[in-house]
């Protein structure tokens, strides 16, 4: 009964996270994002603006927010469920790749948004930090624990490696741009993450093999 009240307040602090989040990308797509002042943010998610600096701390923060969801939980996730006979490098790999390119998110829209606003362009990128603690969560339960800082490395080095693909793709994307000044998605993210992710897969091998014999 005592854990119960926690889960209450997380279940509350999450729904008002995700109003904030639907807010402030609805509020950019309508206004402009240059147009959208945290004020009116909170205010269309009911919320004082105190409350909405607990959660956010800019409004580029919250409209990227919307757009990537929980990709980093979800990106965990993948890995954990990976069946136990897929090697750990091919686990993580695929896992960033799918969650990354999902068909329908970000959006066109929303993507559209993205490349059309350097500072919305830098924090989608520095959003790819977000997955290192999960990851590494996922990474040490592959590993049976035998190494939380091994586990905490290879997640630091996954999310750098997406975060190189993600800047890569994006200057792509822009210097794509047509005459009129639209941006238009260009190049493959699939290909560019797991370019990036390669170097890795020794040293997710090696980590998943040392493992092994430690477990035995």
């Amino acid at each position: 009964m005592e854990t119960r009240p926690t889960g209450l307040r997380e279940q509350k602090k999450q729904a008002t996270r995700e109003a904030l989040r639907t807010a402030a990308l609805r509020l950019a797509l309508e206004r402009g994002p240059d147009n959208v002042r945290v004020d009116d943010i909170a205010e269309a998610a009911g919320v004082s603006p105190r409350t909405y600096n607990n959660y956010f701390s800019s409004r580029e923060q919250a409209i990227v927010a919307a757009i990537t969801g929980e990709r980093e939980a979800r990106v965990a996730a993948a890995v954990a469920e990976r069946p136990a006979d897929v090697g750990l490098a091919e686990a993580v790999i695929e896992a960033v790749v799918d969650q990354y390119t999902d068909p329908g998110e970000p959006g066109r829209d929303a993507l559209l948004l993205i490349t059309a606003r350097p500072a919305l362009r830098d924090e989608f990128v520095d959003a790819a930090a977000s997955i290192e603690h999960p990851l590494g969560d996922a990474i040490a339960q592959r590993l049976g624990d035998t190494d939380r800082n091994t586990a905490r490395v290879l997640a630091a080095s996954v999310a750098a490696a997406v975060r190189l693909a993600l800047g890569q793709w994006l200057q792509t994307t822009v210097a794509s741009s047509t005459p009129s000044g639209l941006v238009l998605p260009s190049g493959s993210l699939p290909d560019l993450l797991r370019t990036m992710l390669a170097p890795l897969a020794p040293a997710l091998d090696a980590a998943e093999r040392q493992a092994g014999r430690t477990a035995s």
